[in-house]
């Protein structure tokens, strides 16, 4: 099969499309024929080894795997013997986070918990947008619980990858919604259901002299004194992406602030592809509450531009990988 592999940690420009072995299906495995992936910003930390924190669990000097890729969504190929859940020709997507990092490639193999059933409305390159993305959107959030009807919430940096799933999962539980994001990407922001929409370029959220409920902080640009403004007494903050630096004054400053100030702020400690999250997004998928937003799909091969894309910073929504 053709997959995209790497043997260091390399820019996208060393990236190369190559034949490897099929994955061989062990007794607890699903082999899948991936159709479409996507990316995230997880991919370009992976592909770089960065944060330094990235190469504790992926290899210090080198990677320990070759491939690259999170997300998933394709047609079963073949299962294991222990496996009950899927059958050959089923679509599914999964999250590989802890299975290979082996996305872009023609397939993949994971263990049975690694996939679910696609929603039956979403086309491959639809799903593919979800594992990651859509399942740290709904965390940030923790499901609804916390957030009543008419509750305030910010989402900054709502144009990416995250955000304009956090939009339209806190739309779903009645919130009202302010997305940050800069001038180009107004429209889109608005467009995906937000109430309020602020530019970056033009106004600061943390000095706009509203207060919110909850943030959830996706481009990570703010340190948390200044979100402290921005937060009712009790309100909840959490950081979805950011430097290590500002992943740092999260885990030591943040519980002391939120002892402080009674409002709890924090890093969002992802448990990936929960199968209780799984159920709570694809109901909402299928109540047309969520719709994944595409921005552009490249072909397998084209894999290095889509990361330079990515990594410039333009996406409006997910970019896919079609196989």
């Amino acid at each position: 099969m053709q997959a995209i592999v790497r043997d260091i940690y390399v820019p996208p420009d060393v990236l190369r499309l190559t034949d490897i072995d099929t994955p061989v299906v062990r007794d607890d495995g699903v082999l899948v024929r991936v159709r479409a992936s996507s990316l995230n910003q997880g991919d370009l930390d992976y592909l770089y080894g960065r944060p330094s924190l990235t190469r504790m669990g992926t290899g210090l000097r080198t990677p320990r795997r070759h491939g690259l890729g999170f997300d998933a969504a394709g047609q079963v190929e073949a299962v294991g013997k222990s496996v009950t859940a899927f059958r050959p020709g089923d679509a599914v997507f999964g999250d590989l986070t802890q299975h290979g990092y082996s996305a872009f490639a023609e397939y993949a193999c994971a263990p049975e918990r690694a996939w679910a059933r696609m929603p039956a409305s979403l086309t491959f390159e639809q799903a593919a947008t979800l594992p990651q993305a859509a399942i740290l959107a709904l965390q940030a959030l923790k499901g609804g619980k916390g957030l009543v009807p008419g509750a305030r919430v910010l989402v900054n940096g709502a144009s990416g990858s995250v955000g304009p799933f956090a939009v339209q999962i806190a739309k779903a539980f009645g919130a009202h919604v302010t997305g940050v994001c800069r001038t180009d990407k107004m429209d889109m922001v608005a467009g995906l259901g937000a109430d309020e929409v602020i530019d970056y370029t033009k106004g600061d959220a943390t000095q706009s002299g509203q207060r919110f409920d909850w943030i959830v902080d996706v481009a990570g640009n703010r340190s948390l004194l200044e979100w402290r403004r921005a937060l009712q007494p009790r309100g909840v903050y959490v950081m979805v992406g950011g430097s290590t630096g500002r992943l740092l004054s999260c885990l030591v400053p943040g519980p002391f602030v939120s002892l402080a100030a009674r409002q709890r702020m924090g890093f969002l400690w992802w448990k990936p592809f929960r199968k209780d999250d799984v159920a709570i997004l694809a109901g909402l998928i299928d109540a047309g509450k969520v719709s994944p937003v595409i921005d552009r799909s490249y072909p397998l091969r084209e894999v290095p531009d889509a990361l330079r894309y990515l990594e410039a910073g333009n996406a409006r929504g997910k970019v896919v990988i079609t196989v």
